[in-house]
């Protein structure tokens, strides 16, 4: 499968971006996708993930209640959505979309930047 992921930009504090993630494969049941990042200077680190077809998402802690993992409601598009809100500096990062199978991350994309400053 390749993942494409876009929508990054510079956005100021407290403003939104939604990302996206198309994948080139039209099935994805069974797998689970994910958003991840990595800061300037940090580990990549775990942002959300869902279930494909399945209701319920997790998130990590610092992003609880602000971004929001999704698919497109339309079923023909193999799409995934991370909406972002009320960003903060510490939301700068290389965003990067992944599918997974078993607690592993097989695939990956490319990554799309995030810039959140004044």
């Amino acid at each position: 499968v390749q993942l494409q992921a876009s929508g990054g930009g510079l956005v100021e504090p407290g403003g939104s971006l939604r990302l996206s993630c198309a994948a080139s494969e039209r099935n994805l049941d069974h797998y689970y996708m994910a958003w991840f990042r990595r800061a300037p200077g940090k580990e990549r680190e775990f942002v959300a993930a869902l279930q494909w077809g399945v209701a319920g998402a997790s998130y990590a802690d610092s992003v609880k209640g602000r971004l929001t993992i999704s698919r497109d409601r339309d079923s023909a598009k193999n799409t995934m959505y991370l909406q972002m809100n009320d960003l903060k500096s510490d939301d700068t990062a290389v965003y990067y979309c992944a599918r997974g199978q078993g607690g592993r991350w097989h695939d990956w994309g490319q990554g799309t930047l995030v810039t959140v400053s004044s």
